[in-house]
Parts: structure tokens; sequence; C-alpha cells
């Protein structure tokens, strides 16, 4: 079954950096859309970053454009989620996620990590 492994959470200061990574089998990297949703505490879900791997396109909710960055090492079947300038308002669990369809909302991906907590002091 599809399975997704998330790593490279913890507690940094605001505008520090930190980098997420996703491991996933090659076929999941190889045929399904992948991405990150975070979830803040209290908050609903919403998603940050997602890439098709095997396309190549990607796409970013506008709060995290110009800071986080999403990219794949195909060689380890890894997505990984560069996050910079982080702020306050970026606390939250973070979930790697994939789906067989492109671009889909939060709610809808099909299958999902376990997560990786972040959390931003100010």
């Amino acid at each position: 079954q599809v399975q997704l492994v998330e790593s490279g959470g913890g507690s940094v200061q605001a505008g520090e950096s930190l980098r997420l990574s996703c491991s996933a089998s090659a076929y999941v990297f190889s045929n399904y859309y992948m991405g990150w949703v975070r979830q803040p505490p209290g908050k609903e879900r919403e998603g940050v970053a997602g890439i098709w791997p095997s396309g190549g396109l990607t796409n970013y909710a506008d709060s995290v454009k110009g800071r986080f960055t999403i990219s794949q090492d195909k060689a380890k079947n890894t997505i990984y989620l560069e996050m910079s300038n982080l702020k306050p308002e970026d606390t939250a669990m973070y979930y790697c996620a994939a789906s067989t369809r492109y671009g889909v909302d939060p709610d809808d991906f099909e299958y999902w990590g376990q997560g990786t907590q972040v959390t931003v002091s100010s």
C-alpha cells in the first residue's frame, strides 16, 4: 500500500529555516501528485505546496510563495519542502500527501503520511 514518511520538523525562531522530507515508493513518486498540507492548531487543513514529480509541475499557496520551495530527488523517491523566513503563523502539523489526480484540494488527497510538527516562535 501507499506509505509516506515525513521528517525534518522541529522548533525554530521566526526568520529561521527548515527543510521537510517525504519519502515515497517509486510507484507513487512516478505516478502520483504529491503535496504538503498543514494544519495549524485549532484550524482547518490548508494546502501548502504540490508537485507532479513525473511532470515537474508545482504550485504554492499564496501565503508561502517566495518563502517555501517544493522540490524532488527522483533517485531517492523523495520530495522536500524548503521553508525559509518562517513565521509564527507557519506553526502547524505538516503532512505529506499523495493523489492520483493533479492539484487536488487538501481534503481530497487520497494518501497521507503521519505528519511532522513545525513550531515557529517569535
